[in-house]
């Protein structure tokens, strides 16, 4: 998918619309697809960097970019989501890669950490991430934590 056009925007540089897009995909994804009642609103998100991909103006993939010590000693990228319409289409390794190019423009010399989803190890071993974390459950769903040097 080549028509998505990026924009990386800090909290207080979203606008009302952005944020209600991004927590409807987010909401629509980790709490409704997958069943999953949590609290996606963990106070992580002002300290953050929302990195937002859109096609024809609708948010179609989506992450935060947490600074070095905000979650993990390592700068993070986490809640990866596609709109279910975008699904299949490329825009996940799409926005994989354009999370971590960030990242890395951002924080040259730091590895970056996430915690993954244990079903998409494969998908996070193909943009250079390991495990190094055994499984755990977090919010009922079993993760890893995973390290890209």
């Amino acid at each position: 998918m080549n028509n998505i056009i990026w924009t990386l925007k800090a909290f207080a540089e979203l606008n009302p619309f952005e944020l209600y897009q991004i927590l409807r995909l987010r909401s629509e994804v980790f709490v409704v697809e997958q069943n999953c009642i949590f609290l996606d609103m963990d106070d992580l998100d002002g300290k953050s960097l929302h990195l937002q991909g859109r096609s024809d103006g609708e948010l179609i993939a989506y992450v935060r970019i947490l600074p070095p010590v905000l979650a993990y000693p390592e700068p993070s990228i986490g809640r990866v989501v596609t709109s279910p319409q975008a699904r299949r289409t490329g825009a996940g390794k799409a926005l994989m890669k354009k999370a971590i190019e960030e990242t890395v423009a951002m924080y040259p010399s730091k590895s970056i950490k996430i915690g993954a989803q244990l079903y998409l190890k494969k998908f996070y071993e193909g943009f250079g991430f390991e495990q190094c974390s055994d499984v755990y459950l977090e919010d009922g769903i079993e993760h890893i934590k995973m390290l890209r040097q």
